[in-house]
């Protein structure tokens, strides 16, 4: 008898179908049979399901006479599964990685409760996952099993099958079956629940639930939701004891009932009034006296119980006349506008430059940071007769500082700001319709060391330039005055790629200066507001931006590197700044998403090592003399699309990885900050950081601002102290060896260097890639 009996039916998913048999079948916990339920299926459903059972004695499969639905084809595979617990799942969902082997742990540690409720993301088109807004309900706090009495939030949960997994015999005994229909679930999940003599929850999320990018012909097939809450009331009422659930069931079917009925091309037309009238009669039926609507959707149970479709069809056409009218009225507005603000920075090119003012941005208006950041804290505190400002959209403002003005791009503040300011620094550019003043300075502070292709360099790289204007690009560069570099290789990389008359400041990176002055008291603050279990290795996980990906998923499976490192390891996953978004799309405790946090520095100083692959961010955290490991799972097609200055694998930073696993050996045998890995560090820290020693951003104010360019002079690498990671500080020794799950063994590449035999990880690390 199986653990688990996961029951897909198929019908018209050829397309989806493989990648959900697979994602069960390639399960860590084994102990499964696979019921695919062939309901008539027009396409090839039945011929991908008879391959995989033909490779695997798991898989059976159940053919249907006739297509008769979802709900009997569940129906039909809850009859041929022999399982402990039964598994729902659409043709086209698929189970995360290691699914079930969260779910029997669960289950194991809550007692074999009758129903498990467990996360779920739905998967969009566009590809990204998207984490249920009621994943709240899911908490694992509290005692567990319990009953539904104790926890009637769940009924807020999605009410589907393929979020719960349900024991055989409770399911048996209780005579629960689907019902044909669309919304088949519903009259299942329900009285399940109620019917439940212990229930636990699982937050993690394990099934992606796809939602079809082309939405369904509007036609009646949505007005089976009436007999579907019929069914669910009767259940109820045939059981008095049940008697409380009628008001919380009541306030779902308004929900539901109202959302179909206001769901864009969910209903025909000419069915719309006969949906509501039918949605008044059912209000009527089943409404429980005495319990009045809550205070959010008492506009929708108002309009069902009176039946409101001409005052709902009079709003909706007053809206989209209102909307149609107000298009041209906000396009003449935009217009008007721009005439204006334009005009208004005319005027002001014609008063003087303010020499005591400066005006600060990064990354076309993000928040206080980078470079600028560091060299505006710099101006105030060694120009205090400067006055500064920050230009950052309003969802910035809180990050920067109360002694600096805030401006909001494309205002009146901001052209009069870029007009009459005497200094203006940013880190990419400021707007192209700038004009450069005699009497202005303009610093571009860049972000980091290059490593890709930059400037020029990307006009025979179609892929990662796109539409960049080159011409414009270099009207731009005819503006600046001053280019920070952190070393020789930028240095003669920018004067190539942005050829023009500025000046090179060789003064390091003033937003690296932070490194020399925090202090451990600092890194455990910072680790402590980051949610960092004290004790534990944090691991920097910041991939670059791919220029040749429609979509940016992050390219390794932190969940499962975790799980194989043990509970001693945490990851800070951090986005690229052209991403848009959070770099995982469901958190947990042990992966943390710091793709939001204002300061890239605070991430470097809280972590004990970076993992990244052609990011930047290398070129600095090797100035905190902290460990580093290269992920390049994908250097040729990287190479052949963005392209790199440097070839990591003859200089590497540290040890590198070709593959998720070889990057699990390089951490679970210590090699990552092994001696070998300290070598190639040092060797590229003091290539690459010479400036670095914490006084870049006072270099660049003596000298732009005061007219010191001598001072203060730089301090040797061999003389820094940069503040120690929180496991170098608490003294911990580099671990030697991580116990690997024997479930999931590791087969470790071998090959030679000269005649002796080494491991993958030994071998990224004497660079012999």
């Amino acid at each position: 008898m199986p653990r688990f009996s996961v029951i897909v039916p198929a019908y018209r998913v050829q397309a989806y179908l493989p990648a959900c048999l697979e994602s069960v079948l390639s399960q860590s916990y084994d102990d499964l049979e696979l019921i695919v339920v062939d309901d008539r299926s027009p396409d090839a459903c039945g011929e991908i399901a008879d391959e995989f059972a033909a490779r695997d004695p798991r898989v059976r499969v159940v053919r249907r006479l006739r297509n008769e639905g979802l709900g009997s084809a569940r129906n039909a595979g809850i009859a041929e599964a022999t399982g402990d617990y039964l598994v729902f799942l659409d043709g086209d969902d698929t189970l995360t990685p290691h699914a079930l082997r969260s779910v029997a742990d669960r289950l194991k540690e809550t007692g074999e409760p009758d129903v498990l409720v467990h996360g779920h993301a739905l998967v969009p088109w566009t590809g990204e996952t998207v984490r249920d807004p009621f994943a709240g309900v899911l908490t694992e706090q509290g005692p567990a099993p319990f009953r539904l009495e104790d926890r009637p939030g769940l009924l807020r949960a999605p009410a589907a099958a393929w979020n719960k997994v349900c024991r055989r015999e409770f399911v048996g005994d209780g005579g629960f079956a689907f019902p044909p229909g669309r919304h088949t679930d519903l009259p299942w999940t329900y009285p399940v629940l109620m019917a439940a003599e212990s229930i636990a929850t699982l937050e993690r999320v394990c099934v992606h639930h796809r939602q079809r990018s082309v939405p369904a012909a509007a036609g009646r097939a949505d007005f089976d939701v009436f007999d579907q809450y019929d069914r669910v009331f009767g259940y109820v009422d045939a059981r008095p004891e049940l008697a409380q659930w009628r008001p919380v069931l009541f306030r779902r079917m308004v929900d539901d009932l109202w959302a179909v009925f206001s769901g864009r091309d969910r209903l025909p037309r000419d069915a719309r009034a006969e949906f509501l009238r039918r949605a008044r009669d059912h209000y009527r039926a089943h409404r429980t006296p005495g319990h009045p609507a809550p205070v959010g959707s008492r506009l929708r149970h108002t309009a069902i119980r009176l039946n409101l479709y001409r005052t709902h069809r009079a709003l909706d056409m007053g809206q989209l006349l209102g909307r149609r009218i107000a298009r041209p009225a906000v396009r003449l507005a935009t217009a008007l506008r721009a005439v204006a603000l334009r005009l208004h920075y005319r005027v002001q090119l014609r008063l003087p430059v303010r020499a005591d003012r400066a005006l600060f941005a990064a990354y076309g208006g993000r928040g206080h940071g980078c470079n600028p950041g560091a060299l505006e804290e710099a101006f105030r505190t060694l120009a205090p007769h400067i006055r500064t400002a920050w230009v950052a959209a309003p969802e910035h403002h809180h990050t920067i500082p109360t002694a600096t003005r805030r401006i909001t791009p494309d205002t009146a503040a901001y052209w009069t700001a870029l007009a009459r300011s005497k200094y203006l620094v940013h880190n990419t550019d400021f707007d192209r319709r700038l004009v450069k003043r005699p009497g202005q300075v303009l610093v571009q502070t860049h972000h980091g060391t290059p490593l890709k292709h930059m400037g020029l360099d990307l006009q025979e790289r179609p892929a990662a330039a796109r539409d960049m204007d080159f011409a414009a690009l270099l009207r731009g560069v005819d503006q600046w005055d001053y280019v920070l570099s952190p070393n020789r290789h930028a240095t003669l990389t920018w004067e190539r790629v942005h050829p023009g008359r500025y000046t090179v400041l060789p003064y390091g990176q003033p937003r690296n200066d932070v490194f020399q002055r925090a202090t451990s008291e600092d890194v455990r603050r910072l680790r402590e507001s980051l949610g960092v279990p004290e004790g534990t290795v944090a691991i920097l996980y910041a991939p670059t931006h791919r220029d040749y990906r429609r979509t940016q998923h992050p390219r390794l499976d932190l969940e499962r590197i975790l799980r194989r490192l043990g509970p001693g390891f945490v990851v800070l996953a951090r986005a690229h700044h052209r991403h848009g978004g959070p770099l995982v799309g469901v958190p947990t405790p042990r992966v943390i998403d710091v793709s939001d946090h204002p300061s890239v520095e605070s991430l470097c100083l809280a972590s004990d090592a970076l993992v990244t692959d052609y990011s930047s961010l290398m070129f600095d955290y090797a100035g905190l003399d902290r460990p580093i490991v290269i992920h390049a799972d994908d250097r040729e097609a990287f190479g052949a699309a963005r392209g790199t200055y440097l070839d990591l694998r003859s200089f590497a930073p540290g040890a590198i990885a070709r593959s998720e696993d070889e990057l699990i050996d390089i951490f679970a045998s210590g090699h990552w900050r092994g001696s070998r890995s300290t070598q190639l560090r040092s060797a590229f820290r003091e290539r690459f950081c010479p400036y670095d020693d914490g006084r870049a951003a006072e270099r660049v104010v003596r000298h732009v601002v005061l007219g010191e360019p001598q001072s203060p002079p730089v301090i040797p690498p061999a003389e820094r102290h940069p503040v120690p990671s929180a496991a170098a500080a608490a003294g911990r020794s580099p671990l030697t060896s991580v116990p690997r799950p024997a479930a999931e063994p590791t087969t470790v590449a071998r090959t030679t260097v000269g005649e002796t035999p080494v491991s993958v990880a030994e071998t990224t690390a004497t660079e012999t890639l």
